[in-house]
């Protein structure tokens, strides 16, 4: 019989947790719509509100706007950092 010695973990392995998604998705420039967050985690609508809800109150600065296609998309918002609607497009200004 041949005793294995397993070799302890020097490090956790990481794991990518739906909220790191959801926080990505929030931080690209054009944001995310609902439709974008469940595709990636598998959530449903209520559950995407709550989510975005807990980040209002850790004080992360949420946008919210109406896209083109119907559809409401948020994103991330740098504090200080100022945005206009023109035509239905986000930019800086």
């Amino acid at each position: 019989m041949t005793d294995q010695i397993e070799a302890p973990c020097s490090a956790k392995a990481h794991k990518i947790t739906k909220a790191a998604i959801v926080s990505k998705l929030l931080a690209r420039p054009r944001g995310a719509s609902l439709g974008d967050i469940t595709a990636a985690t598998g959530w449903q609508a209520h559950s995407i509100r709550a989510f975005l809800t807990g980040l209002r109150k850790k004080g992360v600065n949420l946008e919210r706007d109406q896209r083109r296609d119907g559809a409401t998309g948020y994103r991330i918002v740098k504090p200080g950092e100022v945005t206009a609607i023109v035509d239905g497009a986000t930019t800086d200004g």
